[in-house]
């Protein structure tokens, strides 16, 4: 089992500006660096709250780059739908050159309608141009020249600069959600799987991770391949548990806050590419901090009671990977150093 970091920005200025922000989060990922996780994550958001401090994950990592050594940077995810695959699979070859091959390039489709508003975009696309620009990024970063033709965007002869340092490329992941083709795409191209905690019983992803793998072996290309799949948990860790859960009670609550904002955009919207995510607002605030610490879509206690929910987590899921959310709710980073301090010092060698 691996471990690494998940940062989802969720701060509005008032509780936190984003100098102060990225001040504290580049000084947990240095500790995990020193620490010997396996990875940083950074996710793509725009126009609010839920995410909007980090339009640029690629950016971002190139900060940690060089404020790390060992530690793996990965974009969780890039939303391709917004950018063209040229930008893509240069931007990312850039990032893998800075930290001399630790790039791992994450994509999700994005599902905010005020994102594909902003951007002109139709969520009726989606999936299609998701599928087209990460199959383009992948043949500019492995191709000499490449030229394609599809509804979206269309070149011809296209050099990519710079190349990857890693070969044949960056490790690629994909993230789902909830739809089965989601997951038996990402599947049959042979990427990696990136989840996060559901709005529910853990036990609900166990269906969704079985498609996934199911379909990746299923591949002929995948032959001598092994699927591997994360999932993104939030964590609060103190020696006293009711420390941690007090804490687990007001920043769980405000990260269930700024989401549930941000998903009422969905309030009065479908599409036929998010059959499932109309109301999602109202799912979100009908959650609550003891149901996500009952339910495992957080960790919360003492040292000990994080063990049982490490093993519980691999145990249902049989999953490789562990990111650990812990700028949830705009915490003071003294909350998050303490929960970093003490997996790594009392949990990390006992568990990985």
């Amino acid at each position: 089992m691996k471990f690494g970091l998940s940062f989802l920005p969720d701060s509005e200025p008032n509780k936190k500006t984003a100098p102060e922000y990225f001040s504290e989060i580049f000084e947990l990922c240095r500790i995990a660096d020193q620490e010997g996780l396996n990875s940083i994550k950074m996710t793509e958001h725009y126009l609010h709250p839920y995410g909007g401090y980090c339009p640029s994950p690629l950016a971002f990592l190139s900060a940690v780059a060089a404020q790390t050594k060992q530690i793996r940077l990965m974009t969780g995810c890039i939303l391709p739908v917004f950018h063209h695959p040229i930008q893509i699979a240069a931007k990312t070859a850039m990032l893998d050159a800075i930290s001399n091959g630790r790039a791992d390039i994450g994509f999700a489709r994005a599902y905010l309608p005020y994102e594909f508003d902003a951007f002109e975009i139709e969520m009726d696309e989606s999936r299609g141009r998701y599928e087209q620009t990460i199959l383009t990024v992948l043949k500019l970063w492995t191709e000499p020249k490449v030229s394609v033709n599809t509804p979206f965007f269309n070149f011809k002869d296209a050099v990519n600069f710079p190349s990857p340092v890693q070969r044949p490329h960056p490790p690629v992941w994909g993230a789902a959600v909830n739809s089965r083709q989601s997951f038996s795409w990402i599947a049959e191209q042979g990427f990696n799987l990136l989840m996060s905690t559901p709005p529910g019983p853990l036990e609900s992803l166990k269906d969704r991770i079985d498609v996934y793998r199911e379909s990746f072996y299923s591949a002929p290309q995948n032959t001598n391949k092994k699927p591997q799949v994360a999932i993104s948990v939030p964590l609060f860790i103190d020696e006293n548990p009711k420390k941690a859960i007090a804490a687990s009670e007001k920043y769980l609550q405000n990260y269930l806050d700024v989401w549930a904002d941000a998903a009422d955009a969905w309030s009065h919207r479908s599409s036929s590419d998010y059959p499932k995510y109309t109301g999602l607002a109202s799912v979100l605030r009908a959650n609550t901090p003891e149901l996500m610490r009952e339910q495992k879509q957080a960790l919360v206690g003492c040292p000990e009671h994080i063990i049982d929910g490490i093993l519980a987590i691999k145990e249902i899921l049989q999953i490789d990977y562990i990111l650990w959310q812990i700028d949830t709710g705009s915490q003071p980073i003294e909350i998050a150093k303490k929960s970093l301090n003490l997996f790594t010092q009392k949990i990390l060698h006992k568990v990985a």
